[in-house]
């Protein structure tokens, strides 16, 4: 079996997985490459593992060779890129397509009452709901929005990013977690990472921190990355004297955040709906920290049961995140508890060989002429989570 990857471009979220198909297929495997990274991208250190990698192909220097291993694999995995012309070819002589998606309308499906917007819908999806052509879905809130459209109905499949996964000895881990402060006290260990803009509100972090100051929770907030909020963030830090309390460490490779959650008792992950998947969530799970995380976020209903593995709040409720990182900060054995459950949600189900596994599975049974979708997780028939509903489907989750 031939199987083709085609994106914008590869990054370290992708790789993982990417190699795991290698190594079942070889030869057999490829990842055409539409775009060059943004610089910006570049800059945070996610271009840094691409110049080795031996299945890599970029369409923009090697265009007839691509366009012919799009038309010709048994099965392409086409998604995050915007121009269609890559795989109509593909989709006019019916061969088996795999979209791979975040969301249509991340801004609100009330924008799926534009007629434009139809007529394009309906061009690149609604007519191929009886053709070879499924769909993975990015996030929870995805396969929502393609019914709305009426495109790849009873085809739609669980599916999310799968960034690297480390093995740990959690005892060793959980002593890497343990702080004292100053005068001897257990200091929980808080991390928020990201870009700070004003979809990810990374001032609920530096909001909270001062509320945690005024309850006198021993506590050390790290904030790991940069953006266009960063000189407000650092305001208020100082006009609340939360100078001793929080460090700004500015935008990190990916290898270094990863330590700083190794070292973090709580992450917060306070996106709002705009975040398609938020592939942080996965590294702070699989680094065992207690997870604070938004429900509009698309992976969370994905990734967290409330209550087991991690806690969600409603979408853009201060209150509700304020409460729950309290009840966090003072209760040292149910973060313990929900950060050991993040972690086997990583190892057993969310990881890139599980992924690559099951991505074969699949494909091998379309190729065959039998489908199998998977019972729970990826690959798993997609369940149809309007936006609203997400912050009470993590609650219902058994």
């Amino acid at each position: 079996m031939k199987l083709t990857i085609v994106s914008n471009y590869i990054n370290h979220h992708q790789i993982p997985m990417s190699n795991e198909l290698y190594r079942k297929l070889g030869a057999d495997f490829a990842f055409i490459q539409t775009s060059r990274m943004e610089e910006e991208r570049v800059k945070m250190g996610w271009g840094s593992e691409v110049l080795s990698i031996p299945y890599l192909k970029r369409y923009y220097e090697e265009e007839a060779c691509c366009a012919r291993l799009i038309l010709d694999s048994d099965i392409v995995v086409f998604g995050g890129v915007e121009d269609e012309s890559y795989i109509k070819p593909r989709l006019n002589e019916g061969k088996i397509v795999i979209r791979a998606s975040e969301r249509l309308y991340r801004e609100g499906q009330w924008k799926s009452i534009s007629p434009r917007g139809r007529k394009k819908k309906y061009e690149d999806h609604t007519q191929y709901a009886n053709a070879p052509v499924y769909l993975l879905c990015h996030g929870a809130y995805v396969a929502s929005d393609f019914n709305i459209v009426h495109a790849y109905p009873d085809k739609r499949y669980v599916w999310g990013y799968f960034p690297r996964i480390n093995t740990y000895n959690l005892d060793s881990l959980f002593f890497r977690k343990l702080h004292l402060d100053q005068d001897g006290q257990l200091e929980v260990r808080i991390l928020w990472a990201g870009r700070f803009l004003k979809l990810k509100h990374p001032e609920y972090a530096v909001k909270v921190a001062k509320y945690l100051e005024q309850q006198h929770i021993s506590f050390h907030l790290d904030m790991v990355g940069g953006g266009e909020l960063e000189a407000q963030l650092k305001k208020g830090v100082e006009k609340w004297h939360l100078e001793q309390r929080v460090t700004f460490h500015g935008f990190q490779p990916p290898q270094s955040v990863r330590r700083f959650m190794e070292e973090s008792d709580l992450f917060l992950f306070t996106s709002n709906h705009l975040e398609g998947w938020g592939a942080v969530l996965n590294e702070s799970m699989n680094s065992a920290c207690a997870v604070v995380a938004g429900s509009g976020i698309g992976a969370v209903p994905f990734l967290i049961k409330h209550g087991q593995n991690g806690y969600v709040y409603k979408n853009e409720c201060y209150r509700e995140f304020q409460e729950q990182v309290l009840q966090l900060c003072k209760d040292a054995a149910l973060r313990k508890q929900l950060g050991v459950n993040a972690y086997q949600t990583m190892i057993s189900e969310w990881n890139p060989r599980v992924a690559a596994d099951r991505l074969y599975r699949f494909c091998d049974g379309l190729v065959n002429g039998s489908v199998r979708p998977e019972k729970e997780g990826p690959l798993s028939p997609a369940p149809l989570i309007a936006p609203r509903e997400g912050y009470a489907y993590t609650r219902n989750a058994k």
